[in-house]
């Protein structure tokens, strides 16, 4: 079932700091409770086309997939696509703003298997849901600034 969601936030930190964490799957779990585990596959540099396994817990059930590094413009926009069952696309684009940095998260897939259960959420639930792991990056990243500013 194919859906798309379109999330904006503002976070209160510059863009550098932002797009550190959305470039980096590896640190999601400090932001996104589902993720579970991101393991670079492969090594040497991160280029167009990097990928790690991932695993996400939906409820009681892990869900095992690939995340690709598919398209990067450092500090503005980064785009990952997601393996089945996910079979994602999720861009994220950044603007400075006078007060930090205004990120669009755009999902969109086609959601396979038993996960298209999770599609028939309505739009606004799906977006809440989405948008308080910004929320949660926001608070992180303000955490972060606050314990080196000590």
């Amino acid at each position: 079932m194919w859906r798309r969601v379109t999330v904006e936030a503002t976070i209160d930190r510059p863009v550098e700091r932002v797009f550190a964490y959305l470039a980096d799957p590896t640190s999601w779990h400090e932001f996104v409770p589902a993720v579970v585990l991101r393991r670079r596959i492969g090594s040497g540099p991160v280029v167009i086309g990097s990928t790690w396994e991932a695993i996400d817990r939906i409820g009681p059930l892990k869900i095992r997939f690939i995340d690709e590094l598919a398209e990067m413009e450092t500090g503005r926009r980064v785009v990952w696509e997601s393996s089945s069952p996910w079979n994602a696309r999720t861009e994220y684009v950044l603007e400075p703003t006078a007060s930090g940095t205004r990120v669009r998260a755009r999902y969109q897939g086609d959601i396979g298997g038993w996960l298209r259960l999770l599609a028939w959420l309505p739009g606004p639930v799906v977006s809440r849901i989405l948008r308080q792991d910004l929320t949660r990056l926001g608070r992180l990243l303000a955490t972060e600034a606050s314990s080196s500013a000590r």
